[in-house]
């Protein structure tokens, strides 16, 4: 039976408009596989494809503007805009003394923890990708990374803007194989012509990004054959890992439950001699983690 439409102020769209943005979704899905047949720049190609798609269905007006998950794709003013540098470097610490110090050790306990594991996890599976890992899956240089991420977050608060860390986007440069620091300078100088190009940029339909990511997310899927399945002291948490990493939006969380089912599977095992003290060390940091709220109701801090 169908459902009447009656939303005061929205008009009923069009049954042939309500599905184009999923639409555009697939097809560029499939351009950027067809496309990944050994071309250069698959992924990049897929997604300008993709937009200059989003963008002729939007100027031919066959798609009503709310289908789209972040705006229609559509330029507002010029192409080029200057960036706006007005809060650069006005760094305060006058709230300190307002919130008391418990609450800011919460806040720094928290941003540290979710920032650290974040950009462990992330360098790890980019580094893995990249078969930059060695045998045990460690990272060589990964405390220079971590360095660099940390700097990139203060320069990111010191300059008003987010944070430049780390993002699993950038396996997409591993995935069309960029393995030295040259393809970050690179890439860096492309985000800083971008500063100048915010509109332009902001064209790209998040249905189209979202397919490039989905692609992402399957290249580093593949590392997932050599987790022995058979393991249930290995398998649980690598499933929990994955699973709980989106459903949460948080890296953190999803290694948190890693951490903390793996120690909780092999103490119920009896194998507690397998389990080495950093892990312990971390365990008890995520159930404190985990156990934030509570903890700060208790101690009053808000």
């Amino acid at each position: 039976m169908p459902v009447p439409w009656d939303v005061p102020g929205f008009p009923r769209p069009h049954r042939r408009t309500r599905r184009w943005p999923a639409l555009l979704f697939a097809v560029t899905l499939l351009a950027i596989f067809l496309q990944a047949r050994g071309v250069p720049g698959a992924i990049l190609l897929g997604i300008v494809g993709g937009t200059v798609l989003a963008v002729l269905l939007n100027a031919l007006d066959v798609i009503d503007p709310r289908q789209w998950a972040s705006g229609a794709p559509e330029l507002h003013g010029g192409a080029v805009s200057m960036p706006d540098f007005s809060i650069f470097g006005h760094v305060e610490f006058g709230g300190w003394g307002e919130v008391g110090a418990m609450t800011v050790g919460m806040i720094v306990f928290t941003l540290v923890l979710a920032g650290f594991f974040d950009a462990m996890a992330t360098i790890i599976g980019v580094g893995t990708e990249a078969k930059l890992a060695d045998e045990q899956g460690r990272m060589p240089g990964l405390s220079k990374a971590l360095f660099i991420d940390g700097a990139g977050g203060a320069i990111g608060g010191v300059a008003g803007a987010s944070g430049q860390t780390v993002f699993v986007e950038s396996a997409t440069g591993v995935g069309e194989g960029a393995r030295t620091g040259l393809s970050s300078v690179v890439t860096g100088l492309f985000f800083a012509a971008c500063l100048f190009f915010t509109p332009l940029t902001a064209i790209v339909p998040g249905e189209v990004a979202a397919a490039a990511l989905v692609v992402i997310g399957a290249m580093m899927m593949m590392n997932a054959r050599h987790v022995d399945w058979a393991d249930r002291a290995t398998a649980i948490p690598v499933f929990l890992t994955v699973v709980i990493m989106p459903f949460t939006y948080s890296i953190t969380a999803g290694v948190a439950a890693g951490v903390i089912s793996y120690v909780a599977i092999k103490t119920a095992q009896g194998k507690t001699r397998e389990i080495g003290a950093f892990m312990w060390v971390l365990t008890v940091i995520f159930l404190v983690y985990f156990a934030l709220n509570p903890i700060e109701s208790w101690m009053g801090v808000h």
